[in-house]
């Protein structure tokens, strides 16, 4: 017979956490629009993760609630995203993040 074994709550912060910092460096780092918009996805799921983890901790439906309002933010994040990927593309022919300052305007 097999049992579930619960993961401590302490394990899957510790991992969000890494994830949210795995996005932030590639926030911080790179120049390419496209890796800017995954490293965000990466930090949207990892903070969806903890909601989750929190919610599932104290058996309360809020963290699965607050999940859906992170994928809505993160569906409409892409959606931008992937329009001023289109303009960049268009107009300057590459996706460096410095080209987009001169969109403006």
């Amino acid at each position: 017979m097999m049992t579930a074994t619960a993961i401590p709550l302490e394990h899957l912060l510790i991992v969000a956490s890494l994830l949210f910092l795995i996005g932030l460096t590639g926030v911080l780092i790179r120049r390419n629009v496209l890796f800017l918009l995954m490293s965000l996805e990466i930090m949207l799921n990892a903070c969806g993760l903890a909601f989750v983890a929190a919610g599932a901790r104290w058996t309360q439906a809020d963290g699965q609630i607050m999940y859906m309002l992170v994928l809505a933010v993160a569906a409409a994040e892409v959606t931008i995203g992937l329009g001023l990927i289109l303009q960049l593309q268009r107009r300057y022919r590459h996706l460096d993040i410095d080209a987009a300052s001169e969109l403006s305007g």
